[in-house]
């Protein structure tokens, strides 16, 4: 499978601080390491920038927060920060997708999630966080259940509790969305 690219203009850049004799420092600066763009779906890639424990300790070890092949749904208490890219849906009819590898991919690179993707209803899926979700750039359409749709530009923000949903980019260029997920309890 494809390795991850680190040219800046492919794979987010990721900036963290940290304190070291008792001063602010910058503790890395660099591409984001668990990034994977898809060979399966053209266009589309993944990245977990960063991850918390249920309760962070400050300051931060120094140890890789966000190691490639993580566990993607958090526990509750604890946070995901993804960013996503999602290509426009006209690549899933285009001849460079290729439905078996995209999922061999979804479940190398984003474990714990990509088995939540219903199999008769694509891209619907269902998880136990409140997700805060932000575009950064382009235009994407959040679905629920019965074909309600939302259009988010640029900008806006969705906060998703916990409900049945899916991604749909209905332009025609890439969105590129952040996602700050957050580990909860359901109740029954």
């Amino acid at each position: 499978m494809q390795q991850a690219r680190t040219d800046s203009k492919t794979v987010p850049r990721r900036v963290v601080t940290g304190i070291q004799n008792g001063k602010s420092v910058f503790v890395s600066d660099g591409p984001v390491p668990n990034v994977h763009h898809y060979e399966g779906i053209p266009q589309f890639m993944t990245s977990v920038c960063w991850t918390t424990a249920a309760t962070p300790e400050l300051p931060a070890q120094e140890v890789e927060a966000a190691p490639p092949l993580l566990f993607i749904p958090p526990a509750p208490g604890e946070t995901r920060l993804m960013i996503v890219r999602f290509p426009p849906d006209s690549v899933f009819a285009g001849p460079g997708f290729d439905p078996a590898l995209a999922d061999q991919e979804q479940a190398t690179h984003i474990p714990g999630l990509a088995e939540l993707f219903e199999q008769d209803n694509p891209g619907m899926h269902t998880t136990d966080t409140v997700d805060y979700d932000i575009v950064l750039d382009g235009e994407i359409w959040l679905e629920l259940d019965d074909g309600a749709v939302a259009h988010l530009r640029q900008g806006d923000v969705a906060v998703q509790c916990g409900t049945r949903h899916a991604w749909r980019n209905r332009g025609t260029r890439v969105a590129t969305m952040a996602f700050v997920l957050i580990g909860a309890e359901r109740r029954a």
